[in-house]
């Protein structure tokens, strides 16, 4: 069986490229071989698939993709560690096929291939809007398994009427179904985080409307969980009409209660709303 970074690898790999863990960039590695790899048996990794990873880090994970058999792109913004990882996979794991593109993961639209599965450990600070910047970029992607804080990964799988509903569950589901797929421990962390995590995952599926009226249906989730507890011809007045009596023709003729609020609608009716706001 191919090797993985353990505790011992992780510390001196840091030491020899004198990386102290940020904050700010979301830095926690993975040192626990077994996380790695039930991550990648959740994520479904099949031999010769070329896989997205985001943030690799010093490679834990990469690794286990690459021990699968995956073709991997790794996008890490972090230049210290993006020239390392070869070196890395190149003594740990030769003869397997990694391609390390050194950009921030906001920022990158093209790749060195086309990736059909995403497996990454996200930082946890922009986790929501790298996903959506990447199924927005890239829809050779047809499923995932994340790992993202346990706040952030409950809201993305939330049902509609949940405490937790909202925002990022709203506009994940624009691009298909999502899963909470399993508790990760603090303790297979270097440093330990202050936050629990969980894996995600999703499937994709068909998109239900055109880029114009996502980006119009997307401004209209924004604006009805401004205020979470307002009804809807409350929250959507400023962006349907101007009024509460303007945003209740609009949403009576989408085929919504003007008095509902927005965490008891799914996608579909979200988008209904800017069909007919399209229309007025």
């Amino acid at each position: 069986m191919a090797r993985l970074l353990g505790p011992a690898e992780i510390r001196d790999l840091a030491e020899l490229l004198d990386v102290t863990p940020t904050k700010k960039l979301g830095q926690n590695f993975v040192h626990d071989g077994n996380t790695v790899r039930r991550i990648v048996q959740v994520a479904g990794v099949q031999r010769g698939e070329t896989v997205l990873e985001i943030g690799p880090g010093l490679g834990s994970l990469t690794l286990g993709l690459l021990e699968a058999g995956a073709d991997v792109i790794a996008v890490e913004i972090d230049k210290r560690l993006a020239a390392q990882l070869p070196h890395t996979a190149g003594v740990m794991q030769p003869g397997t096929s990694l391609s390390v593109v050194t950009q921030d993961a906001l920022l990158v639209t093209e790749l060195p291939g086309e990736p059909v599965r995403l497996v990454a450990n996200l930082p946890y600070n922009i986790s929501v809007p790298v996903l959506l910047h990447l199924l927005e970029h890239f829809e050779s992607l047809r499923s995932g398994i994340v790992m993202v804080q346990a706040e952030v990964g409950h809201r993305l799988a939330a049902e509609p009427g949940s405490k937790v509903y909202g925002v990022p569950s709203l506009k994940a589901a624009w691009y298909g179904t999502w899963r909470t797929a399993g508790q990760v421990s603090r303790m297979v962390f270097w440093p330990v985080p202050n936050v629990d995590s969980v894996l995600v995952g999703f499937e994709r599926g068909t998109e239900p409307g055109t880029l114009e009226e996502r980006r119009a249906t997307f401004a209209i989730i924004d604006a009805a969980f401004q205020q979470r507890r307002k009804m809807l011809r409350q929250s959507l007045s400023g962006v349907l009409g101007g009024s509460a009596a303007a945003a209740s023709e609009v949403l009576e003729r989408a085929g919504v209660a003007p008095e509902a609020r927005g965490e008891q609608l799914v996608i579909d009716d979200f988008l209904r709303i800017a069909r007919a706001a399209g229309e007025a």
